[in-house]
């Protein structure tokens, strides 16, 4: 996974900011304030990767090379990949596991839910939460 940080071309308007990439043909977005418009463009930059290169990242423009229109401003935007993924990518994947049949017994009385519990431990062990805000190199 990775991180890559492209140039957003943000335009005020009457009410919010429309948001356009010069590297990213089609990619645009829009919100009703500077921080929303920003989240548009984390998300805006994710659905245009998995929809058009699968995550195949094109190379960011120099900020300096853009030229802008009167009301526009650059803002940088970092798109981190691992982040994107675990916001948006809560597919279901099947594990078949093995446990010793006592034990298997004594957690089916207890109504142990095996599939919740072993994601609570997978992100204990491994230091993550849903939530985490920082890059997963195994990934």
């Amino acid at each position: 996974m990775s991180r890559h940080f492209y140039p957003a071309v943000f335009h005020a308007e009457n009410t919010g900011y429309s948001v356009i990439f010069p590297d990213l043909e089609g990619c645009f977005t829009e919100g009703d304030s500077i921080n929303e418009a920003y989240e548009m463009a984390f998300d805006a930059i994710g659905l245009y990767m998995d929809e058009n290169d699968n995550f195949n990242f094109v190379k960011a423009s120099d900020p300096q090379n853009i030229k802008l229109e009167k009301d526009e401003f650059i803002i940088l935007i970092e798109f981190d990949e691992a982040e994107y993924r675990r916001k948006h990518d809560n597919r279901a994947v099947k594990k078949t596991l093995t446990i010793p049949s006592w034990l298997n017994n004594i957690a089916e009385k207890e109504g142990v839910n095996f599939s919740g519990l072993l994601q609570s431990a997978l992100k204990e062990h491994l230091g993550v939460s849903q939530n985490a805000h920082f890059q997963i190199d195994r990934l």
